[in-house]
């Protein structure tokens, strides 16, 4: 059975896929602009704090390589 939100994403699919390559990037660098916003609002920090913040966030979950604990250790 179908939902609603199943229908939905398949219509936002199939209208992303009706744009150029140009639009479609600049979707994205928009969308991507306007969850930072939200992040900078919902988090009381300006842009710059608000970047630094997300990249900390970014590296502190990943998984340090083998070859790069090899270099170090």
């Amino acid at each position: 059975m179908r939902s609603v939100a199943d229908d939905l994403r398949k219509m936002d699919r199939e209208a992303v896929l009706k744009l150029s390559v140009e639009d479609r990037i600049e979707l994205a660098f928009r969308l991507g602009d306007e969850d930072l916003a939200l992040f900078c609002q919902t988090q009381g920090v300006d842009r710059e704090t608000a970047i630094r913040l997300l990249q900390r966030r970014r590296q502190a979950g990943r998984t340090p390589s083998k070859c790069m604990s090899d270099l170090i250790g």
